[in-house]
């Protein structure tokens, strides 16, 4: 990751998960990550950033696009199958989310519950990651 990002993101690691889709021109981002103080998965979408041009010399220099700051969050616990997702909005600017990327990311937040609630019932915690 560039270090120009990886300034931005201190909390991101490099390896962490994160898919794109674009849409109507504009690139989004649904990044996974454990949210240890919250005993749960976070699901963020954010609004994909261009790839630095110092990005070009890294090994993923194949990615085009990187996850701006979220400004939509849903943490899904995974220790306690009685505590329901929650979903928080930032958005100072008044950001308008299409309904495609709201589905897209609806989806992921579908598949991380059932995917945190199999893993309980199955006793292994661990499987969710």
């Amino acid at each position: 990751m560039p270090a120009s990002l990886q300034q931005e993101h201190l909390w991101q690691p490099a390896d962490m998960p994160w898919e794109l889709k674009e849409h109507a021109g504009r690139h989004y981002a649904v990044l996974f990550r454990y949210a240890l103080p919250n005993d749960a998965w976070s699901v963020e979408l954010s609004e994909a950033k261009p790839a630095s041009a110092e990005g070009a010399a890294t090994p993923d220099a194949a990615v085009a696009h990187l996850p701006g700051p979220a400004f939509l969050v849903t943490h899904v616990p995974d220790e306690d199958p009685n505590l329901q997702p929650t979903v928080r909005f930032w958005s100072p600017d008044g950001r308008v989310v299409p309904y495609e990327v709201m589905r897209w990311y609806m989806e992921h937040v579908a598949d991380q519950v059932e995917r945190c609630r199999v893993a309980f019932e199955q006793g292994e915690p661990e499987a969710v990651e």
